[in-house]
């Protein structure tokens, strides 16, 4: 009995080596997919963004302002602004 005894934990080892390479090939083929997955999606926001970046211009041009800044408010109050403001205090 003492050469069975022997061998079940070798044989208990090698199950459990098989049994984890099985559990990681799994899990690097799920962590596969799911980088494809991203990556994929990640490639249609990117031409979705263009989409819309080609149809802000175009709607630009139409309205013939091709060239003009963006329309961000200004950073600084205009001078008449400030003299208000002064007079009002």
């Amino acid at each position: 009995m003492d050469g069975h005894d022997a061998e079940d934990p070798k044989q208990s080892t090698a199950d459990m080596t098989v049994f984890v390479q099985n559990l990681l090939q799994q899990m690097q083929s799920r962590f596969q997919q799911m980088s494809d997955s991203i990556v994929t999606k990640i490639d249609e926001m990117g031409g979705r963004i263009n989409e819309l970046e080609q149809s802000i211009n175009d709607l630009r041009t139409e309205m013939g302002v091709e060239c003009s800044p963006s329309p961000i408010a200004p950073s600084k109050p205009q001078e008449d602004e400030v003299k208000k403001e002064e007079g009002s205090a």
